[in-house]
């Protein structure tokens, strides 16, 4: 036998998150309940060699066998040698975080799994005829959720379509036809079908019974097994109002449908978005008063330590994280930004929260866009701008609240609004005097 072993470096990132999976706030925690030292808990992590006892029982604590994830064409003999604590060093076989940008892959340990919301969704989605509503402000970790959602769906052997309607050509938006006819021909592209689009369309029966026909006599019947179909970024249907009217009640028809029969059970949507419908609709049309609504909020205080330590930063203590939450809140794009840079030991803490708000900060590409925005509507500013003195109440008109709360600009504080966290707060208050 070995006296030494390490984990295999394809296996570090299911050892780091098997982590949190099994209820271990930090490596400390590990460390005493299995009486090591943190060192040896923090080689086993980094896919440093630790003595073959020590590696046995940390894989048995975090639910392994030891011969699954142990590099046994990398045996050493040779005693372990004390490492540095530093989670994230220049050695070439580490593990160094990506920069936090778009949806965190699937089995990154850089992932926050949201345990409720999950484990609600995943329950949903097995049922017949299921539509689940995923909304949050950009960069909230919508699709990250989405492509969890798709991959457990995948587990009970449905079929999974998603579709990005950022995608969607402009001109298309702008037609009904148009935008049916490209939904089809998507689906039928991943689910690896001929399209047979035009066996299907009648300009007689208009675009919405065709494309209706479509999916009931082609596609649902095509499959045995039922289909997820997910559309991410759903408000650019919304921003097109007359697609809006027309598409919207469509997929409501559909989920009614499934009330009834056994053919449109087969289908559950999943529709994402990160602003709120604004187009009129009746209450009996819209898909946005029925199904499982899921909003997806800011980290907690608990999450966000246990986020730092994926990151290898120690903050059980919680002062580091209280800062770091009292200037961004728990915005989960903001709070990884920033946990990535401290990880990299580029600049501490005092430093990155005294720059966040300028131009310099490592919030510059956020906060830019938002401005770059806000820009383009003089009116939304301004509405945002009154929100600075801190009044005691704040009239605003409900569709600058719609837009403003979307964005993630601003909550609401029993009866007034506020920003939402102090980040924006600063950014706004440096820049309410720039002409627009």
């Amino acid at each position: 036998m070995p006296r030494s072993l390490r984990v295999q470096p394809t296996q570090l990132d299911r050892v780091k998150l098997a982590l949190q999976r099994n209820g271990y706030p930090s490596q400390r925690a590990l460390a005493e309940e299995v009486g090591l030292s943190l060192a040896t808990v923090n080689n086993f992590l980094r896919g440093k060699p630790v003595d073959y006892k020590s590696f046995e029982e940390l894989s048995r604590q975090l639910g392994f066998k030891w011969k699954d994830i142990a590099n046994l064409d990398l045996e050493t003999n040779t005693p372990t040698k004390p490492q540095s604590l530093d989670f994230f060093d220049t050695e070439p076989d580490n593990y160094s975080p990506p920069y936090p940008n778009g949806a965190v892959p699937l089995g990154s340990p850089f992932y926050l799994e949201r345990k409720p919301v999950e484990a609600h969704i995943k329950q949903e989605i097995k049922k017949p005829g299921t539509l689940i509503r995923i909304k949050a402000p950009r960069e909230m970790g919508k699709t990250s959720l989405l492509v969890r959602i798709l991959e457990f769906a995948k587990t009970q052997n449905y079929h999974t379509v998603s579709l990005n309607l950022d995608q969607v050509d402009r001109p298309i938006l702008n037609d009904l036809n148009q935008f049916l006819r490209w939904l089809c021909a998507n689906l039928a592209r991943q689910l690896h079908l001929k399209s047979h689009l035009d066996e299907y369309w009648d300009e007689d029966l208009g675009s919405k019974i065709s494309c209706t026909s479509y999916f009931e006599d082609y596609l649902l019947k095509s499959l045995q097994n039922p289909l997820i179909l997910a559309l991410d970024e759903a408000q650019q249907i919304f921003e097109h109002s007359n697609l809006a009217q027309d598409f919207l009640p469509l997929l409501r028809s559909w989920y009614e449908e499934s009330k009834t029969s056994p053919l449109w059970q087969k289908l559950r949507l999943v529709i994402v978005h990160s602003t709120e419908i604004y187009v009129p609709l009746q209450l009996n049309q819209s898909p946005f008063n029925i199904g499982l609504p899921i909003q997806l909020t800011h980290f907690s205080e608990e999450e966000v330590k246990k986020l730092a330590q994926c990151y290898g930063l120690d903050w059980e203590q919680g002062e580091d994280c209280q800062k770091l939450m009292e200037m961004v809140g728990g915005h989960p794009a903001l709070i990884q930004i920033a946990l990535y840079h401290l990880s990299r030991r580029e600049m501490t803490l005092e430093h990155l929260l005294e720059t966040s708000a300028t131009n310099v900060g490592i919030y510059t590409h956020h906060l830019q866009r938002h401005w770059l925005y806000l820009k383009e509507y003089p009116e939304l500013l301004t509405a945002l701008h009154s929100v600075l003195p801190g009044i005691e109440r704040v009239n605003l008109e409900p569709i600058f609240v719609h837009k403003l709360t979307s964005l993630g600009l601003v909550k609401q504080l029993e009866s007034n609004f506020v920003f939402s966290c102090e980040l924006y707060r600063q950014f706004f208050l440096n820049h309410q005097n720039y002409a627009l």
